[in-house]
């Protein structure tokens, strides 16, 4: 029997991987868990996130229910390539509070051939599209909704509600300045936010 010869590829294979939702719904717990996995691989982990997010820990990556994870915080996306050594897979937190680059740094990092694993608001308090978020999951090769539960009457949520009279766009907070939603009741509530303001 006849055998061809394969082709032995050496080349170490690249690709991103978005983890994406509202507030509360376990992304930054879902990052951590992809990165912790790869350490009991013993791969070679980096972690990064926005220097803006301090909620929690200056240096690191913190979920809602206190699980952390060490990062280094950059001011700018390109920051990451400057600082990028031997990483088999790359973690990045809060993707869309970092500027458009973060688009182009995990692509190039994928074509060297790191696993880039991102996660962060696909939607802003307003339910809109956040930053690169949407051309992140275009890029991606594997993307991951998660849910939250909605805080008024517990279905499905998939909206971060600001409940502060605030309209920046970056506004850090927690539980006491927004809730997940549903998409009836952030809708219920942006009503009523209008309303007040007449």
């Amino acid at each position: 029997m006849f055998l061809e010869p394969r082709f032995q590829n050496t080349h170490k294979k690249g690709w991103i991987e978005v983890i994406c939702g509202s507030m509360f719904s376990g992304k930054t717990e879902e990052l951590i868990r992809r990165l912790n996995r790869a350490r009991i691989a013993n791969l070679n982990v980096e972690i990064y996130k926005p220097a803006v997010d301090t909620r929690y820990h200056n240096t690191e990556i913190v979920s809602h229910n206190s699980n952390s994870i060490p990062s280094t915080p950059v001011q700018s996306s390109l920051n990451i390539l400057l600082m990028n050594c031997e990483a088999d897979v790359m973690g990045i937190d809060e993707a869309q509070f970092f500027d458009d680059e973060i688009v182009y740094v995990c692509q190039t990092l994928a074509e060297k051939g790191v696993r880039v694993v991102v996660a962060g608001l696909d939607m802003d308090y307003l339910g809109k599209p956040f930053g690169p978020m949407p051309a992140l999951m275009a890029v991606a090769e594997y993307v991951t909704k998660v849910n939250a539960i909605c805080m008024v009457c517990g279905d499905l949520a998939t909206h971060s509600f600001r409940k502060a009279d605030d309209m920046d766009l970056i506004m850090l907070g927690e539980k006491e300045t927004y809730e997940a939603r549903c998409r009836h009741c952030f809708n219920e509530g942006m009503k009523s936010m209008q309303s007040a303001k007449i």
